[in-house]
């Protein structure tokens, strides 16, 4: 299939589509100008982007839903043409809390389905606001990273297929189209596919995913099970050492990439978000510059070669940048395995 700038969606197993390239949409709310998340998926929609990333835990779904309604109100998209991700956080996994939590998303967003609604990490976390039966119970704040009077994350055990049965309801009531997870590795995805009576297989698993970190072995496995990848962290990360592990250098200097970028007369953003996209793994950059948002999305133009390619896959350093070692010790924690 030739990729364009206006055909490049693959197919999911349930018979849906995925845009290859979409925007991500995280933000730190402490220090993200309100507007910021509106005005970037605006310009994405307008550029071409039809797959937006979101989640209720970075706390600007209302603009992103805006964005969104806006853009189909004035005649650029209809809902159909677009794509949305909403994620199902950590404190969460409880399953009389799943429904009432994509609710929330949905009110937000001011949308009546999610296209695709996954389960953001395998950890759950204690809810501390006990009682929650509505949408309106949930509220930011702690409730979010809830920690003890030490400091310390309060975890929650809640089974992954009780929770799986949960966003598998939402679906059959018809609030969401595609089920996925993120953060899973083999045998979290093994716990779910090998579920009895399971109804809704998930379609794809979002993981850290980059030409220093290319997931051969889930990869494959992901393939063998018709489970797509996607690549959060394409181009790397921000430097932030309170959660990026800095011995990971900055890929976008890499030496090889810049020679490829060369080559093409691209960026090594371009190169990298391009070798993911022609290996068949969907790649969601997260970007409020409007002009880099727009650079993102002009990989429609150009084609690696198969000695690129294969260069390109030789730069795996096996590395992540987002290790998320605050939550190591949990018995979820997902990165311990091999893959």
């Amino acid at each position: 299939m030739e990729l364009t700038a206006e055909r490049h969606s693959i197919p999911l197993s349930d018979g849906n589509k995925i845009p290859l390239i979409g925007l991500g949409t995280y933000a730190n709310p402490r220090q993200t100008p309100k507007g910021t998340a509106y005005n970037a998926v605006k310009v994405a929609i307008e550029t071409g982007y039809r797959h937006i990333d979101g989640a209720m835990v970075y706390f600007n779904e209302d603009e992103v839903g805006q964005a969104i309604r806006d853009k189909i109100a004035d005649g650029t998209v209809k809902r159909e043409d677009i794509f949305y991700c909403g994620k199902l956080w950590n404190t969460f996994h409880p399953p009389h809390l799943v429904r009432p939590t994509l609710e929330k998303t949905l009110e937000l967003l001011k949308l009546d389905f999610v296209d695709l609604y996954i389960v953001e990490m395998p950890t759950a976390f204690k809810i501390l606001t006990e009682g929650i039966k509505t949408t309106n119970d949930i509220q930011p704040g702690d409730t979010y990273y809830p920690k003890d009077d030490n400091g310390k994350y309060l975890y929650h055990e809640t089974d992954l297929r009780a929770t799986w049965e949960a966003m598998e309801a939402c679906k059959d009531a018809g609030l969401v189209k595609s089920l996925g997870v993120s953060n899973f590795n083999k045998r979290q995805l093994e716990l779910i596919l090998t579920k009895p009576g399971l109804k809704h297989r998930p379609v794809l698993n979002q993981v850290e995913c980059h030409p220093y970190f290319t997931q051969p072995k889930l990869l494959e496995y992901c393939r063998q099970n018709s489970i797509v990848i996607v690549g959060y962290s394409p181009l790397g990360t921000s430097r932030d050492p309170a959660w990026v592990n800095l011995k990971c250098p900055p890929m976008l200097e890499d030496e090889v990439l810049v020679s490829i970028a060369k080559k093409h007369n691209k960026t090594t953003a371009q190169v990298a978000l391009r070798f993911n996209v022609q290996r068949g793994v969907v790649v969601i950059p997260k970007s409020f510059n409007t002009a880099r948002i727009k650079e993102n999305f002009e990989i429609f133009d150009f084609c690696l070669s198969e000695d690129e390619m294969k260069t390109i896959e030789g730069l795996n350093k096996n590395i992540r940048f987002v290790e998320l070692l605050m939550w190591a010790d949990h018995p979820e924690y997902p990165f311990h395995d091999d893959y």
